[in-house]
């Protein structure tokens, strides 16, 4: 197995676009990252689907995850792009299907569908969602997954569940890539969230150092046993911060405030090249297929071509 690297894309929602004044030349910055990582060979562009900045929310700008993947998808040529993830709280489950369906043709066939139960309730607050508790809130992510999947799958679409309905719904076109377009769900939950992605998805995405994920995977493929399903066949990503530098202090300086707890820096690359590969080689170890990448100072686009330069084979 080999390592395959995505990026994740300045989008104002870590505080990333401070200094950018105008909203388009914000977005030119963002959309041309896009085109530099497609360049230097990573497999994937990600998109946040979040309103409002972290840790705290501000005026900052902070671009719609689904119309700026629309933009992307016409700006870029080969990558993937996704949503880590999409919050299913946020969209009518069967209307989210209708636009991935379109973005997938607006691609070409490049669109990785992730999605999650949500968490950020102030944004659920601000915006007048109601914020239900977790295990309400993963039940409706249940239901919602397979609404989506109906609506890709069947020709007039019916579902009837405690929290969707579907009732003769069409969707055309229905995407570029078969069987349908691939579906990520994201989250670490080990009852509930690993065992949907075990029922439903074709890749998910956990959170932890390698020891952790290495935890949840074998987790994951207890639930695939349980319900019949082929633990290879589910692509398995991770999503991590990557600060590199001629030594592991000048790394750590690189890292924002809001990624230096000891949990977040467990997770992250921050060092020198050699500790870095240390590190890659230990999530692969783990199961591993795909690492999501976030770039502190990433509008620079030096980080970003460095680990390509010296990590992409």
């Amino acid at each position: 197995m080999s390592l395959t690297y995505g990026v994740q894309l300045p989008q104002g929602w870590l505080m990333d676009l401070v200094g950018i004044i105008d909203p388009v030349e914000a977005y030119e910055t963002m959309t041309h990252m896009a085109q530099t990582a497609e360049e230097c060979g990573y497999e994937s562009i990600w998109l946040v689907d979040h309103f409002h900045t972290v840790p705290q929310p501000s005026q900052e700008v902070t671009f719609e995850c689904w119309t700026s993947a629309a933009a992307l998808a016409r700006d870029t040529t080969r990558i993937r792009i996704g949503q880590m993830v999409t919050c299913n709280g946020y969209r009518n489950p069967a209307l989210l299907a209708k636009m991935a369906s379109t973005l997938d043709v607006l691609s070409h066939g490049r669109l990785n569908f992730g999605i999650g139960a949500g968490w950020y309730e102030h944004e659920y607050r601000a915006y007048g969602y109601d914020y239900p508790d977790a295990p309400k809130r993963l039940r409706q992510l249940r239901e919602a997954v397979q609404v989506i999947l109906t609506m890709w799958t069947q020709e007039e679409a019916t579902f009837e569940g405690d929290y969707y309905h579907l009732r003769g719904a069409i969707n055309q076109p229905k995407g570029v890539q078969k069987p349908h377009i691939p579906l990520l769900i994201g989250g670490s939950g080990e009852k509930v969230t690993l065992k949907l992605v075990a029922q439903y998805a074709d890749a998910c995405n956990v959170a932890g150092n390698p020891a952790t994920v290495a935890h949840k995977f074998a987790l994951l493929k207890e639930h695939c046993e349980v319900v019949g399903r082929d633990y290879e066949s589910i692509r398995r990503t991770v999503s991590t911060l990557c600060a590199i530098a001629d030594t592991d202090e000048q790394a750590m300086a690189l890292v924002p405030m809001m990624f230096r707890s000891q949990a977040q820096l467990d997770m992250a690359l921050v060092g020198t090249l050699e500790t870095v590969r240390t590190r890659l080689k230990a999530y692969e170890a783990a199961g591993v297929q795909e690492l999501i990448v976030t770039f502190p100072n990433a509008i620079q686009q030096d980080s970003i071509r460095h680990f390509a330069q010296a990590c992409i084979a």
